[in-house]
């Protein structure tokens, strides 16, 4: 798959969440093996351009990799002007969001709301494309609802429009993120389009990555909320994929990559702001390693009203966390341990 100067046989991709994945996290999931992190979702309108929201959003270095910026509107003008505006200052692909389920967003007529106006749809993504040089992907879902899953009929008109790359969650609008994913459509729509078409939904190991690959016969994958407090996950899906090599860091890695994750958000969001983001990405990387045994350490970690209070926690309490992380993952190889035939 090719995407501007970036080319890949099977592409692994960190997907944008609104709120999380900020510079930090981008530059963090590339720097561990993500190929593409594309930028947290943008709003279009002009008098939004210059927000501190937007401002944060825009920002990005060379460590982060390819500079994709998603912009989220309803207007065909204003989002291709958004997107003439983005490139001048650096972007080097443009992602459309047609599929956030969020109601502040739908309630707009934008992200997966637009999916029942298909004609707008066209007229969006023409002018964008026409109003820049650089690749325009589509971000979408497999339809309205489970009556009108449409995403066949919304991906012909993407490539008509001349849209480069197609990411498709395995859910409608009206599913937003509950129940599973199905990747039965993604399979329809890769059929129906010669674009490549990435899969995006409950991808949370290199085991699912593989299965949804060979079912739908995507172009790669993208990984969206497996890797919050997991930002080695992407890469190393993407080295089992490729390689066939697990690249998993160790336990005591993976805590050092937790700390090295909030000294980045401090930097990045500064001292009022930053511990308290820092708060959910720890408490993710607390659910992901203790599974039922995080609660007690979040509420630890998110009582603690500074900087300084928090990398003190880690100095406090790294030897317990480890103990615990190893102790849980020795039980879960005990569980995984072939029965002996007697």
């Amino acid at each position: 798959m090719r995407l501007g100067a970036f080319v890949s046989d099977l592409p692994v991709m960190l997907a944008p969440m609104a709120g999380v994945t900020d510079l930090p996290m981008r530059r963090l999931a590339v720097e561990y093996g993500a190929d593409i992190a594309v930028g947290e979702m943008m709003s279009s309108d002009p008098s939004l351009t210059n927000s501190r929201k937007s401002q944060s959003r825009a920002n990005h270095t060379d460590e982060a990799g390819l500079r994709a910026v998603q912009l989220v509107g309803n207007d065909p003008e204003t989002i291709a002007q958004a997107a003439k505006l983005n490139v001048e200052r650096g972007a080097e692909v443009i992602d459309i969001n047609m599929g956030c389920p969020a109601k502040k967003v739908c309630k707009k007529a934008a992200g997966s709301a637009l999916l029942a106006d298909t004609q707008l749809v066209s007229d969006i993504l023409k002018s964008t494309v026409k109003a820049v040089s650089v690749p325009v992907t589509l971000k979408i879902r497999t339809g309205i609802d489970n009556a009108n899953r449409n995403g066949v009929e919304i991906a012909k008109i993407a490539q008509d429009c001349g849209i480069a790359m197609l990411t498709v969650h395995g859910r409608t609008r009206a599913d937003k993120f509950n129940g599973e994913a199905e990747y039965e459509t993604l399979r329809n729509i890769v059929d129906a389009v010669d674009i490549p078409v990435i899969a995006n939904g409950d991808i949370d190991t290199a085991e699912k990555a593989a299965r949804v690959l060979a079912h739908s016969g995507a172009a790669g994958v993208m990984i969206g909320r497996a890797a919050q407090g997991q930002l080695w996950l992407p890469g190393q899906i993407a080295s089992k994929l490729r390689r066939g090599l697990d690249t998993r860091p160790c336990v005591e890695a993976r805590l050092q990559l937790a700390k090295k994750h909030c000294r980045l958000l401090y930097e990045f969001h500064g001292a009022v702001m930053g511990f308290k983001i820092a708060r959910k990405h720890v408490g993710w990387f607390f659910e992901a390693e203790l599974g039922d045994d995080y609660l007690s350490f979040k509420r630890a970690f998110n009582a603690l009203t500074s900087q300084d209070a928090q990398e003190q926690f880690f100095v406090e309490e790294s030897s317990d966390i480890l103990k615990r992380i190893e102790a849980r993952e020795a039980q879960t190889r005990g569980r995984k341990k072939p029965l002996r035939s007697t």
